[in-house]
């Protein structure tokens, strides 16, 4: 500094003084500017109080030496003290320069800094308000500074900074977000922790309402809350607390649109903390704002859904996310759907459509998937309000994000149940919506059936059921189906086809459109079992260990009639012959095991109505694949003279060892409740020849096995004729037998089951050929 330069009004004594290296002299120097600057204050002279507040700043504490550097902060925290109340007139001036100070390399400087601001503030408390924004941003360096006298001393600043904002009801709250944003992504611990108690006091303010401006920082606080220190996590989950606490109380004036999308991001973090405190958020949103979320579900299932089939190290987040499902899931009303009459395409482009104005907010603000939503979206919301928010249900993303979960096989059970609630969900409450997304959902629907959970598969059937079902699954296209062979029409599920003209006589053809299950099929039913059975059969195994568990809960949630009617109608058209004659035995076995099928067996005993009469003729032609369980079915509705036909063309039949397994089987069926009617029969020996001639059949058929040995002590205890007659059996006119009904035309079926196994045999003969066949014949 250059010591013949005039500093007036600071004498030559004091300027010697302020650039002194011993902090005494510089004191006193401090004390005679002190003394001088009350004089000019009483004299009102304003021009040598500026004079003497800029001497000190540019030539003192902006210097490039480091002694005078000090002498300039002393300085200007004398001139603050001095001006008393008035020094709020001269803020700016004051301030700058030793906020130019906090960057200094020297820590002693630093230190002296924080100092002489702390006189400054100390003196003007209110006054300094509107410079608090710079006062902030040099705080929050200061907090983190790694010397700990200055850290120390910044926090004296920092409480008396608070003391001022908390007694005060000028403070700018608006401006000041701003920078309360961009300081809270800081990473330094320190830092964290200065910006955390700042918004703890903003918040325990009664004039400042932080809540409207929590959507700028709460991000911020979800990434301190991920702190590695524990006091600073602690910190943070109190502030959290609070403002959720608020929340509930004023819901109301809560930006709940601006926010979900910051609650979707942070449920979906790998910190345990961070994602128990959102997902706890994200239940308190979705139960206060209500349909206010809709249009924010997709994102909402994209971070719940995996947490579902949480273990119980997480519980409390698997426990939270749960709620969040299943309140989400109670916004989803019927009122969603479309309705029954669609307004006309031009009439609806005229009027304003509240569904665009949320695509809109969607897509351009930060409440939607790319951005923040307008806070007036959420405008007049009310938690105790039974009003519906003007907010319309988009189902587009919703089932994208429900079939990514389902196709991903690495996604655990519950949430994959989960997912086919949601389907099911939908498909109950806004089904003419959902049937735009069907095809796209059919294919995983279906792969979902290989499942290894029951649970999840029971949840599939549920959906496909419904889909199979639902009045708005009817259209008068079903749309192509999967194979050339498979283009059946949806009405030959009522009405016989043409090409069986012969299989009822004239009188029979009327009122089979009178079917008791038609209403509950529509467009997609037929399509379901067509591929249903294209899955069985190019998934044996899962035919063989889950096959019949997926037929019976279907005969449960659909009509058992018209998927034993339409199983039977696809199987008559497939051209793989093994396959049709496993699928035949499967569903031959569920019909005679199966308490589900408890009634279709009762409508097949007797065939005493046209539809039953039509039912049976249809399954007999495709039982025709497998000859024991066209038997079988003969036994159960009662057919005993044709069944005793068909046995007598097993002569002509290659008998493998599959063919006697299967006999086997039969006879170990009639010993079964099922087919006690059948047994008491025997009795009847008169009415009922053609049994006893068809048990006999099957006898000579056995080699000498158990089979053989049960089926040989049944027919002995067959009673003789003579010894049962009595005078009314005599007098009483011969029987026809219940099913020997004569509508039906049995020697018709008689030609096609030769004509069904002529082809087998010829399938069998040409693997036998081609050597892929290993020759099961038995050798007698």
């Amino acid at each position: 500094m250059n010591p013949e330069k005039d500093f007036a009004p600071l004498t030559p004594n004091i300027v010697r003084a302020l650039n002194d290296k011993l902090y005494e002299k510089r004191k006193v120097a401090a004390l005679e500017i002190e003394k001088l600057v009350r004089e000019f204050v009483a004299q009102n002279n304003t021009v040598q109080i500026k004079h003497v507040i800029q001497t000190l700043s540019q030539e003192f504490a902006l210097s490039q030496h480091p002694h005078s550097r000090k002498g300039g902060l002393i300085g200007l925290a004398a001139c603050s003290i001095a001006l008393g109340k008035d020094s709020g007139l001269y803020l700016k001036e004051l301030i700058e320069p030793v906020l130019t100070c906090f960057n200094d390399a020297d820590s002693r400087l630093r230190y002296y800094a924080c100092e002489a601001l702390y006189n400054i503030v100390k003196v003007a408390r209110g006054a300094v308000l509107p410079h608090f924004n710079v006062l902030f941003d040099g705080l929050s360096k200061l907090a983190a500074d790694p010397d700990p006298n200055v850290k120390s001393g910044s926090e004296l600043l920092d409480r008396l900074l608070k003391d001022i904002v908390t007694e005060s009801n000028k403070f700018d709250l608006v401006g000041f977000i701003p920078l309360l944003r961009e300081r809270i992504y800081s990473n330094n611990q320190y830092a964290r922790q200065f910006i955390i108690s700042w918004i703890l006091v903003l918040e325990s303010v009664p004039d400042i309402n932080l809540l409207d401006y929590l959507p700028e920082i709460l991000d911020g606080l979800f990434q301190i809350l991920g702190d590695n220190g524990k006091e600073i996590r602690k910190m943070c989950e109190v502030v959290l607390g609070e403002f959720l606490k608020e929340i509930k109380k004023n819901p109301s004036s809560v930006k709940f649109a601006e926010m979900a999308n910051i609650l979707v991001i942070h449920c979906q973090t790998t910190d345990d903390l961070i994602q128990l405190t959102a997902m706890c958020w994200m239940r308190e949103f979705i139960q206060l704002a209500g349909r206010v979320m809709l249009p924010y579900s997709s994102g909402i299932l994209t971070a719940v859904l995996p947490c579902l089939a949480y273990d119980d190290r997480k519980k409390n987040i698997k426990e939270a996310a749960n709620v969040c499902n299943q309140s989400l899931m109670k916004l989803v009303t019927p009122e969603d759907d479309e309705p029954d009459e669609p307004k006309p395409v031009v009439q609806r482009q005229a009027d304003p459509n509240p569904d665009d104005s949320v695509a809109k907010q969607e897509g351009t603000g930060s409440g939607g998937p790319d951005g923040s939503c307008d806070s007036s979206f959420s405008s007049g919301l009310s938690s105790v309000s039974t009003e519906r928010a003007p907010v319309a249900l988009h189902l587009d993303g919703i089932v994208q994000v429900l079939n990514c979960h389902l196709s991903d096989m690495a996604i655990g059970m519950m949430t994959r149940i989960a997912v086919l609630k949601w389907l099911y969900h939908l498909y109950i409450k806004t089904p003419r919506k959902m049937f735009r997304h069907t095809d796209s959902l059919f294919p995983i629907l279906l792969q979902t059936l290989s499942d290894e959970s029951d649970e999840v598969i029971l949840k599939d059937l549920e959906v496909l059921a419904e889909i199979a079902s639902s009045p708005a699954g009817q259209t008068e296209d079903p749309g192509p189906l999967d194979g050339p062979d498979l283009r059946v029409s949806h009405s030959e599920l009522q009405v016989p086809a043409p090409g069986r003209a012969g299989l009822l006589t004239a009188p029979s053809t009327k009122g089979l459109e009178c079917s008791p299950s038609t209403p509950t099929m529509n467009s997609y039913f037929y399509k379901f079992m067509i591929n249903l059975l294209k899955r069985f059969s190019s998934e044996r195994k899962l035919l063989e260990v889950r096959g019949a568990f997926i037929i019976r809960q279907l005969c449960l949630l659909l009509n058992a009639e018209n998927i034993f009617h339409s199983m039977a109608d696809i199987l008559l058209r497939e051209e793989d012959l093994k396959f049709a004659s496993t699928m035949v035995h499967t569903l031959n076995t569920i019909l005679l095991t199966s308490t589900e099928l408890f009634q279709l067996r009762n409508q097949l005993k007797d065939l005493k109505t046209l539809e039953s009469q039509n039912l049976f003729c249809c399954l007999y032609r495709s039982w025709c694949h497998n000859p024991v369980t066209t038997v079988s079915l003969c036994f159960l509705t009662q057919n005993y003279r044709h069944a005793y036909d068909l046995i007598q063309k097993f002569g002509d039949l290659e008998v493998t060892v599959d063919f006697l397994t299967e006999v086997d089987k039969l006879v170990q069926l009639i010993e079964c409740p099922i087919f006690t009617y059948l047994r008491l029969q025997l009795l009847d020996v008169k009415n009922n020849p053609y049994l006893i001639k068809a048990l006999y059949g099957l006898l000579m058929l056995l080699p000498q096995s158990s089979a053989f040995q049960l089926l040989s002590h049944r027919l002995q205890c067959v009673p003789n004729p003579e010894l049962l007659q009595t005078e009314d059996s005599v007098k009483a006119a011969p029987k026809l037998q219940a099913a020997d009904s004569p509508s039906i035309d049995y020697a018709e079926l008689l030609q096609h089951f030769e004509k069904v196994q002529k082809k087998h045999l010829e399938v069998r003969h040409q693997r036998s050929g081609r050597g892929d066949h290993l020759d099961r014949r038995v050798v007698l």
